[in-house]
């Protein structure tokens, strides 16, 4: 369910003083923040955050695109290694792919097979 528009965006606290430390200091550092549900609000453009995804931290450069959103979303907290695949649909190794159909013997080049038009 959304936030009520009365309330704002929601940003912890601590992560709030930190932002207006870096802003007022004119310094680019990187701010460490486990803050996954804070959104991210315009004053957070051009600061980058190192997320914290549960098991490492990964580094979000916030863009004005990114305004409204979390900071946890720009973080993926599972790792897809791929379906286990479709074992059915590929070929052997050795053999090639089926030939294509062969045009009938005095057809014009590039006509249908078995010399219909």
């Amino acid at each position: 369910m959304a936030r009520s528009v009365k309330k704002g965006p929601f940003v912890d606290t601590h992560l709030a003083r930190k932002v207006r430390d870096v802003n007022a200091s004119g310094e680019k550092r990187v701010i460490k923040t486990w803050s996954r549900r804070s959104t991210i609000t315009p004053d957070m453009v051009g600061i980058t955050f190192a997320v914290h995804n549960g098991r490492k931290f990964v580094p979000v450069f916030v863009t004005e695109n990114a305004v409204g959103h979390k900071l946890g979303e720009f973080a993926p907290t599972r790792t897809f290694h791929g379906h286990s695949g479709d074992r059915k649909g590929k070929v052997e190794e050795g053999q090639g792919a089926p030939a294509a159909p062969r045009a009938a013997p005095g057809a014009a080049p590039g006509a249908a097979p078995g010399g219909k038009a």
